[in-house]
């Protein structure tokens, strides 16, 4: 049995992705993944986030465990995805995976084409909280 890690989700964006869910059709798979990760998250206030959680609008270096590769993305809510390839959108398989994961953590998540894979956090390079960014 794989025992998921804790999550940390921050107020400011619970609600957030609380109103994200409401537009959302129930059969939208991501959707009850989503909102399986927020029923299980410790929500903080904004500026009680540990400095190595994956939040929003957060830019995450995380790796695959079906590639080799790592990847540095932000993590962001889906109208703001554009085409520059830097960005995630939490609705996205591997998005959903990455919230409220802190540093070390890895997780096994459906991927895309319906199998397994696992996500895990190398670094988070940028977090608003960190910063004081409570306005994103």
């Amino acid at each position: 049995m794989n025992i998921k890690p804790k999550i940390i989700i921050s107020e400011m964006d619970e609600m957030r992705l609380e109103a994200l869910l409401d537009t959302i059709p129930d059969s939208v798979l991501t959707k009850q993944r989503l909102e399986d990760e927020l029923d299980r998250a410790d929500i903080v206030d904004s500026k009680e986030v540990p400095p190595n959680v994956v939040t929003m609008n957060a830019t995450v270096r995380f790796a695959i465990s079906t590639s080799d590769e790592e990847m540095n993305l932000t993590l962001v809510y889906p109208k703001d995805m554009d085409e520059s390839g830097e960005k995630i959108s939490v609705l996205a398989p591997v998005g959903s995976a990455l919230l409220g994961l802190s540093v070390g953590d890895e997780i096994e998540w459906p991927g895309p084409n319906g199998g397994v894979i696992k996500v895990k956090i190398l670094e988070v390079i940028y977090q608003p909280e960190r910063e004081g960014d409570f306005h994103l």
